[in-house]
């Protein structure tokens, strides 16, 4: 019975130490809303991570959904216990709704992340036109 409990408790042991091993991303945040932007605001937003696992993180690609989404991201690898940004900047001169992802490639297992941007970009207020005067009905005379 000792024999069982021992092997049992091994078998426990080998399975959580082999779910730990490796590379593991790990947000703060997977979803940013930029909320109701103005035209041509500040397009970049930061996805920040940690590496809470115990070998080296590696991000092999970073693909934004379209071009109007460019993510960028750390080439070197990332070490355990270390903490770094995906920063994703949107084209923000173009007007209305927007839900966008970033789909990123690692060395982790699964291997891929996928992030998302959203919100709404203004168009700028428009100016109406006012006539000019002319001085009145005399020409200003």
């Amino acid at each position: 019975m000792k024999q069982f409990f021992f092997s049992l408790s091994f078998l426990a042991f080998v399975a959580v130490t082999a779910q730990a091993q490796g590379p593991v991303m790990t947000f703060e945040v997977t979803t940013i809303d930029y909320g109701k932007i103005e035209k041509g605001a500040d397009p970049v937003r930061h996805f920040k991570f940690t590496n809470t696992g115990n070998e080296p993180l590696i991000i092999k690609t970073a693909k934004g959904s379209c071009g109007c989404t460019v993510p960028t991201y750390p080439q070197e690898p990332i070490m355990p216990g270390e903490s770094a940004n995906i920063d994703v900047r949107y084209d923000t001169q173009r007007v209305g709704n927007f839900n966008k992802t970033v789909t990123l490639t690692t060395n982790e297992t699964p291997d891929t992340h996928t992030l998302t941007i959203k919100g709404e970009v203004k168009a700028p207020p428009t100016q109406e036109s006012v006539p000019v005067s002319t001085g009145g009905l005399n020409g200003g005379h």
